[in-house]
Formats: C-alpha cells, sequence, structure tokens
C-alpha cells in the first residue's frame, strides 16, 4: 500500500501550478519512462514514477523581451535544486513516507548535471534512471517543455500509471 498516489500528488494545486510551468506533456512521459526503467532495473517503480513526475518541478521561465531565452536558462539554471526541495516539500505534505520523499527529492536533484560545474558525478541506481528518462523524452532546445496535453487526458495517464504500480505491488 502506497501512501501517496500519483493521482494525489497530480490533483494538488501546487504540482499543477509547477508541473504545468515546465510541461505536463514531458512530466507524465518522463514518470512512464521512469516506471519502465524501474522495473526493468529491477528498482522502485513507484519512488522512479513519482521522481520522474516530479523531476522539473523547479523551472524557472528564463525570459529576456518577452521571449524564452534558452541561452539564459542553460546559462542560470538551478532547477534540480529548486525541484527537489518543492518536491520534497510537497511530498511531505502530502503525507509520503519521509525517506522515500527524501529519495525521490535527491533523485529531481540529480536527475541533470546541467547545474553542477564539472560532470563526474557519481549517482545511485534510481537517480541514473531518472536521467535516462528525462533525457528520452528531451527535445532539442528544451521543446519538449512545450508539448501540450489536456487535463482530462493527462488525469487519464495518471490513473492508468498508478493502476500499472499497484499491479506490481500486489
Amino acid at each position: 500500500m502506497r501512501d501517496v498516489t500519483l493521482l494525489n500528488i497530480f490533483e494538488h494545486h501546487i504540482a499543477q501550478k509547477y508541473l504545468n510551468r515546465s510541461g505536463l506533456a514531458h512530466a507524465i512521459a518522463v514518470a512512464y519512462h521512469a516506471f519502465h526503467l524501474g522495473k526493468e532495473h529491477q528498482l522502485d517503480i513507484d519512488i522512479a514514477a513519482k521522481a520522474g513526475l516530479l523531476h522539473d518541478m523547479g523551472h524557472y521561465t528564463w525570459y529576456k523581451n518577452g521571449k524564452w531565452d534558452y541561452d539564459l536558462y542553460k546559462q542560470n539554471d538551478i532547477h534540480p535544486i529548486k525541484g527537489a526541495e518543492r518536491a520534497h516539500k510537497l511530498l511531505i505534505r502530502l503525507g509520503e513516507n519521509p525517506i522515500k520523499a527524501k529519495t525521490i527529492a535527491l533523485a529531481i536533484l540529480f536527475h541533470t548535471d546541467s547545474f553542477l560545474p564539472s560532470n563526474d558525478i557519481i549517482r545511485t541506481p534510481l537517480q541514473q534512471i531518472v536521467k535516462w528518462a528525462d533525457e528520452r523524452d528531451e527535445e532539442e532546445g528544451g521543446m519538449h517543455h512545450y508539448r501540450t496535453i489536456d487535463y482530462v487526458r493527462a488525469r487519464q495517464s495518471i490513473i492508468r500509471l498508478d493502476q500499472w504500480i499497484d499491479r506490481e505491488y500486489d
């Protein structure tokens, strides 16, 4: 039995705010990729899917003269740090197991090395699959953050993924 489902997270107003900002379609795709990779690598698929869903909730919108500035983003972004903090706070607020919440937050923190001064970090297996899951859905110039999905379809996708996780736990 899970303390918090993906649907609990998805329906929370804080998650809605940040998932929509960073690209809901991308967040759901990464959650699915993380689930499959977690299963393949015999990791906790619930934690993997949650980290995948929330991995970009720390994004800030970098605009210059009313237009998205990808170079400004690449130069100044620290979204994994902010996202790990936001995800941890949200998960604890929803009643997630504190150890799982911390594990998810750390997977979010290390899902990319774009904010690190060097590329020599050693990731845990969970952190690595969240990174891979994100990379599987990336598009050039950050365009994966602009794909859209309507709320009803997004909610149905989240419910289906929750059902898959529940079946694996039975």
